[in-house]
């Protein structure tokens, strides 16, 4: 099924936006000790409350390590899917395959490299073998062509595309060392546009505050249709990500897109700054390899990793003041699609969002 030659923008095909229908969804079950407190166990309640909310609008399937097979089985519903693949960790949208179709909605896989957000310069876990391995999986798994880079690094919260040509990142992500430290901005582009074919790509200088990832786009920002963006904000002049996000306004406000429209953007306050807890920290065991969990870090808590599913909106909530606030802005600007909010602060812990641990098929022929 691995295609040996050619591209998506030579072939016809292009990168859907994460609001158009989907044939399916995929995540992975969380496990690992060294990043998930007390074995796991609550984050595992957390996946299951998203894989269910998810599965009211689409099919979704879990991938399971063979030693926690059974117990994700008897702990998930049965109209989710659940499918033994070997793994690193959990975060299926950074891992699994982006997805290309054409004209005639056919549906092909990319498959980037992954070296868990930094290789062995500032990468979070080693080994990552495993997971890189997954998109091409996936793709074999439902049969379907993909394209493979055998040395371009990138995961799929660094960008975000519109369907319509434009695509959205961050320089601190895709331009750091860690992943493709040997190219050129321009040269990272010319890879972009080839295998996600858009036309324009708008750069971001920073996202979330100490986002472990350096700064993956998806904390800062999601596309709710061509056009239109939510973008992570605060009125507190205080907190550091004040500035970041300003900035990033001021980027989005002069931007156009690829097809000359100038942006929709709609600010998105965030809850109060989340840290971790002492008995939280205690709850993850200690491994070499693993970036540690610290009493006092600072989590990456933004609704705008929420993620978009047929007809209806999931979105993370953190027991604050704002997450009514939120649930309103997400009705107003999706009338169209149901809002539901899933407890998110465990998977929080682990290091991402909701949107970071979902990866949609498009719906195909």
């Amino acid at each position: 099924m691995k295609l040996s030659k050619g591209t998506p923008q030579a072939d016809g095909f292009w990168m859907p936006g994460e609001f158009e229908p989907h044939q399916e969804t995929y995540m992975i079950w969380p496990e690992r000790a060294d990043n998930w407190r007390n074995g796991g166990k609550p984050a595992q309640v957390a996946y299951g409350a998203v894989a269910k909310a998810i599965a009211t609008f689409e099919p979704v399937t879990m991938l399971v390590s063979a030693k926690q097979y059974q117990h994700a089985r008897s702990a998930l519903p049965n109209p989710i899917r659940v499918v033994e693949m070997s793994n690193n960790d959990a975060w299926m949208k950074d891992v699994g395959p982006a997805y290309v179709m054409n004209q005639h909605k056919e549906v092909r896989g990319v498959d980037w490299r992954f070296n868990a957000w930094g290789g062995l310069l500032d990468g979070l876990y080693f080994p990552w073998d495993q997971d890189d391995l997954i998109a091409a999986k996936v793709c074999e798994f439902n049969q379907l062509d993909y394209y493979s880079l055998p040395d371009f690094v990138l995961e799929g919260c660094s960008i975000h595309v519109d369907g319509e040509g434009t695509l959205f990142t961050t320089e601190e992500v895709l331009l750091s060392e860690g992943r493709n430290g040997q190219l050129s901005k321009s040269e990272i582009e010319v890879v972009l546009k080839a295998y996600c074919h858009v036309e324009k790509i708008i750069w971001i200088n920073q996202g979330y505050f100490l986002d472990e990832t350096n700064g993956d786009i998806d904390n800062i920002l999601n596309v709710v249709r061509p056009g239109e963006v939510v973008l992570t904000w605060t009125e507190d002049q205080s907190d550091p990500q004040y500035d970041i996000s300003h900035a990033a306004y001021e980027v989005l406000k002069n931007a156009t897109d690829a097809k000359g429209r100038k942006l929709l953007i709609h600010k998105m306050l965030m809850p109060e700054p989340m840290y971790i807890t002492t008995e939280e920290s205690q709850g993850v065991d200690s491994v070499n390899g693993m970036l540690p969990r610290f009493p006092g870090d600072r989590l990456t808590a933004t609704y705008v990793s929420y993620y978009t599913a047929n007809q209806g909106i999931i979105y993370p909530l953190f027991d604050d003041k704002n997450d009514l606030l939120a649930e309103a802005q997400l009705k107003e600007i999706y009338p169209d699609r149901q809002i539901i909010g899933v407890p998110a602060r465990e998977i929080l812990l682990g290091g991402g969002n909701i949107h970071c641990i979902a990866q949609s098929i498009p719906e195909g022929k």
